[in-house]
């Protein structure tokens, strides 16, 4: 009895050690490496479960690797209401080797689109499957019952960028003047796409 009390005030004095939020600290760090620079982004696993699960089974499997940031959208190129400021990348014309995933909206994760965090691109609810976007600035239209999507959905937000938002707002800032197959993009494709090299857990 004596050692079971003991064990138990040591095993809570241990907890009392560790700095708050470690012992259930599930976050997964990513480096994103670009023609540009560095990203380190904080996917939130436990907030986020099924986007971020999606996400590290693309990174686990190498298939962001080649790929590339493609497309910039800024307050003076923006098509769409209210305007916002993010960068795209994804696998682009590459087809997706998993299948759509569920939306997990801002309501239900409590993530909002502040400045640096990355969410998914879709077009309907449920279609989100490899594209994605980083917030330039805050971005309250992209959240859940906004009207940005007209089904006032927003978008699955995941992580966010610990490191390396100078090159984010760097690509945000290249022409944007390629030809583009919709009227919704237009003038927001990069003449020349940021090179992703590859995207690895961070050990």
């Amino acid at each position: 009895m004596f050692r079971n009390k003991l064990s138990a005030i040591l095993s809570l004095f241990v907890m009392a050690c560790l700095p708050v939020g470690a012992a259930h600290h599930l976050n997964v760090t990513v480096v994103m490496n670009t023609s540009q620079g560095e990203i380190q982004i904080e996917l939130f696993t436990e907030k986020a479960p099924i986007t971020t699960s999606n996400f590290l089974k693309l990174v686990d499997g190498g298939h962001f690797d080649g790929t590339s940031f493609y497309r910039v959208v800024t307050y003076e190129n923006d098509n769409g209401n209210p305007k916002i400021e993010v960068i795209q990348g994804g696998l682009g014309d590459r087809e997706s080797p998993f299948e759509p995933i569920a939306h997990e909206t801002t309501k239900e994760s409590g993530i909002p689109h502040t400045d640096g965090v990355i969410s998914m691109a879709r077009g309907d609810v449920g279609t989100a499957s490899s594209e994605f976007f980083i917030c330039v600035g805050d971005q309250p239209g992209l959240d859940y019952g906004n009207i940005r999507n007209p089904d006032e959905q927003g978008f699955a937000a995941f992580g966010k960028v610990v490191e390396g938002m100078d090159v984010v707002r760097k690509i945000n800032g290249l022409s944007a003047d390629a030809s583009s197959d919709s009227d919704y993009t237009k003038g927001q494709i990069l003449a020349e796409p940021v090179d992703i090299s590859s995207v690895r857990r961070l050990d």
